[in-house]
């Protein structure tokens, strides 16, 4: 149990970090908060949410793993290889296409009950 504590602490601080220090990571949190509360509030079925969570999950998944690789690459700065800054741009391109998507699928579901509400 000691051992669990310690590495979800050390995962906590990871999360901190990112949410303190990574301006896209804010930016891509505050995104998620805005998907929640319209998740809550226009009553989406079960299989909806369950999509639109995993969007969100997925996207600040992807975005702390750019943020893992960008640091890696730092590092190595020093000894930079031509392939560093392309490193980081191909990265920075799966954020790119991970948040696009989950931005369509999110307006493919989330349109219909926004129709529905506008036109009550």
């Amino acid at each position: 149990m000691k051992k669990f504590s310690k590495s979800l602490n050390n995962a906590l601080s990871g999360l901190r970090y990112a949410i303190v220090n990574e301006r896209n990571f804010q930016i891509e949190i505050i995104a998620a908060v805005i998907v929640i509360a319209l998740v809550m509030f226009l009553n989406l079925e079960n299989w909806e949410m369950v999509v639109l969570f995993l969007l969100i999950g997925w996207v600040l998944t992807v975005e702390l793993i750019n943020t893992v690789v960008e640091r890696i690459v730092n590092i190595l700065k020093p000894k930079v290889h031509p392939y560093a800054g392309l490193i980081k741009d191909i990265m920075a391109a799966v954020v790119l296409i991970s948040s696009a998507l989950a931005f369509i699928i999110g307006v493919v579901i989330l349109y219909p009950y926004f129709c529905d509400f506008w036109i009550k």
